[in-house]
């Protein structure tokens, strides 16, 4: 241990060297030391090396920022903490994300929204701190919009977006920075595999919250969300899930209006929901048949056409506990 900490030690002191080569060679392998030893990662972060590695995103060198981006995400594994600690650490991954389409690193802008990502997902107290940087969010939106993001930057940008959203109060700034259409458009648009999987859940966290009714209003969402639901769509198990989700926090968080368009149009499709009741995951099978109750209600076997179209499965579904 005491080898490893002297070492850690020599190669931080390295990043603040006046030879650019010394401070390239320090940070290559400070990103192999800590992708692969797990006890050297805190030691490498005691030796103070958080703020040289930030001060590298605003760097002309790829290889720097890469090799930077890359040691920060390594770090936030086990030293979380120590990263949102660090004065100006934010600020240099909204730099490096910025960048996206001019001065950084594609590799870099992966590497700083997967940073980003592994802050949201574990420490609810990160999210806020993070959600009220907006020229965070908006840098991600941008990146997720950008026709000539690699899939990689898109997929990773998507997840901080999620993590971001997972804070409610964040939804709205989501919304008054433009996501929603571009999400939807990603959906519509963007055929690769996974993409749609990730926008969706995206969207399905955004539509919990108030202001979402009238931003999935504008850009016809709802139609979108049910589209994905239809049992010819192709869609995912996942994609499915996620429509579920979000057409159930429409409803949840919208007024008796939106309420009312969702039964309306989310009825011909409900053999998809039912179809998540049934073979959804754990989660996804108690949203179905919570949808699945608000469709039918105030339908009656008796009177609705609807209703007699259904296979009498989906009365077992509705009036079976699906908890875990």
């Amino acid at each position: 241990m005491e080898v490893k900490r002297r070492t850690a030690k020599s190669l931080v002191s390295k990043l603040s060297s006046v030879s650019e080569q010394t401070r390239a060679e320090s940070l290559r392998e400070l990103r192999l030391i800590t992708k692969h030893d797990n006890e050297s990662r805190s030691l490498i972060t005691d030796a103070g090396a958080i703020p040289y590695l930030a001060e590298t995103l605003y760097s002309s060198s790829h290889d720097s920022q890469e090799n930077a981006a890359a040691t920060l995400l390594n770090l936030s594994i086990s030293s979380r903490e120590a990263l949102m600690s660090t004065r100006g650490l934010l600020d240099a991954l909204s730099h490096a994300l910025r960048g996206h389409a001019s001065s950084t690193s594609p590799l870099a802008v992966q590497s700083a929204a997967a940073t980003l990502y592994s802050l949201l997902i574990v420490e609810e107290s990160y999210r806020s701190i993070i959600g009220s940087k907006r020229d965070i969010i908006y840098s991600l939106i941008e990146i997720v919009r950008n026709p000539n993001s690699q899939t990689r930057s898109i997929k990773d940008s998507l997840k901080a977006l999620f993590g971001i959203a997972l804070y409610p109060l964040n939804r709205t700034t989501m919304i008054e920075l433009g996501a929603v259409p571009q999400l939807f458009s990603v959906v519509v648009k963007d055929g690769r595999v996974g993409i749609v999987e990730d926008v969706t859940a995206v969207i399905a966290q955004i539509a919990g919250c108030e202001e979402s009714e009238e931003a999935f209003r504008k850009v016809s969402g709802l139609e979108v969300l049910v589209d994905l639901l239809d049992m010819g769509a192709g869609s995912s198990g996942r994609i499915k899930e996620n429509s579920v989700s979000a057409l159930l926090n429409l409803v949840m968080c919208g007024g008796e209006r939106v309420k009312r368009e969702v039964k309306a149009v989310a009825i011909s499709v409900i053999d998809g929901v039912a179809d998540v009741a049934e073979r959804g995951s754990t989660k996804g099978k108690n949203k179905a048949v919570s949808l699945m109750k608000v469709l039918l209600e105030g339908h009656s076997s008796a009177s609705d056409g609807n209703r007699n179209s259904f296979d009498s499965h989906f009365d077992y579904l509705l009036h079976n506990d699906h908890s875990s």
